[in-house]
């Protein structure tokens, strides 16, 4: 496990906590009214739609917060393409811990999975273009770590993380320094020489200003037609391209015959939905 995966996973734990504290504040009070406090239960992970499972530690995760003696069978791999109807897991333990875990569980789950297949469908549309797809910082406040992380099993990349992770000046930054050249000077000048300076543009002047100064990423902001093919050629082995703006599954492959190196699509994360799962079918053992 490298260095990030660690973060990750202790970023993971305290969301986990936090979302059991949310549910269960200080008792689950419908469990623990009909379920003896040491019965133990079976329970079956279906998947109630087709799709690509994504979470699966974190669904295990959250019921062994909540019972340290649980065991979870899973039947399906993370990443793996499920069927309606297919059992993806079994859930064997306190049957109080079941029930009053299984909402955060499916809750994690679902969302991760949900997007997972959505950047599954978008990546198949992107296939034999070179055309590398990317996540945004258009996520759920808290859930972010989650949620790109989801958008890697469904075969997409990870654009920077927060705002300490890369430099991108978007059209308030260049506003506030008064100009495209300015803004790329004032980055180069600043960050570290190990970090590459993206810039958005919005037309071809600012294109040419970008090039002009050494930007090294160009994102081609909402162009379109031939503006954007016109940007794609002027920036050719002089900076890297990026396309963004409102780019969904239903207009990606528009993109496809452009030679663009990334394409960054915020409806990843926040228009993707949920992927059907259901926990069914509690008896006791």
């Amino acid at each position: 496990m490298n260095a990030s995966n660690v973060t990750m996973k202790l970023h993971w734990e305290e969301a986990i906590l936090a979302a059991l504290r949310e549910d269960i504040p200080w008792e689950d009070v419908s469990a623990n009214a009909v379920v003896p406090e040491d019965a133990r239960g079976h329970a079956d992970l279906i998947a109630k739609a087709e799709g690509v499972i994504a979470g699966l530690g974190v669904f295990r995760r959250t019921f062994e917060l909540l019972d340290g003696d649980v065991q979870i069978a899973l039947h399906a791999a993370e990443g793996a393409e499920v069927h309606k109807g297919e059992r993806l897991a079994e859930v064997t333990g306190n049957m109080r811990a079941i029930l009053s875990g299984e909402r955060t569980a499916l809750n994690f789950l679902q969302r991760m999975s949900g997007i997972a297949t959505y950047t599954r469908e978008m990546v198949r549309l992107l296939e034999g273009s070179g055309t590398q797809l990317l996540d945004t910082r258009k996520t759920t406040p808290l859930l972010r770590s989650f949620e790109k992380y989801a958008v890697t099993v469904g075969g997409g990349g990870n654009h920077r993380f927060n705002l300490s992770d890369g430099v991108l000046l978007k059209d308030n930054h260049i506003g506030a320094a008064g100009g495209v050249r300015q803004a790329i000077e004032r980055a180069r000048a600043y960050a570290p020489f190990v970090r590459k300076i993206e810039i958005e543009v919005e037309t071809l002047e600012q294109l040419d200003e970008a090039l002009a100064a050494g930007a090294d990423i160009v994102m081609l902001d909402n162009m379109k037609g031939e503006a954007l093919a016109e940007a794609v050629r002027r920036a050719r082995g002089r900076a890297k391209t990026e396309v963004s703006g409102n780019v969904t599954r239903e207009n990606v492959r528009t993109y496809t015959a452009l030679g663009v190196d990334y394409i960054s699509s915020g409806a990843l994360t926040h228009s993707a939905p949920i992927l059907d799962l259901s926990l069914k079918n509690l008896r006791a053992v």
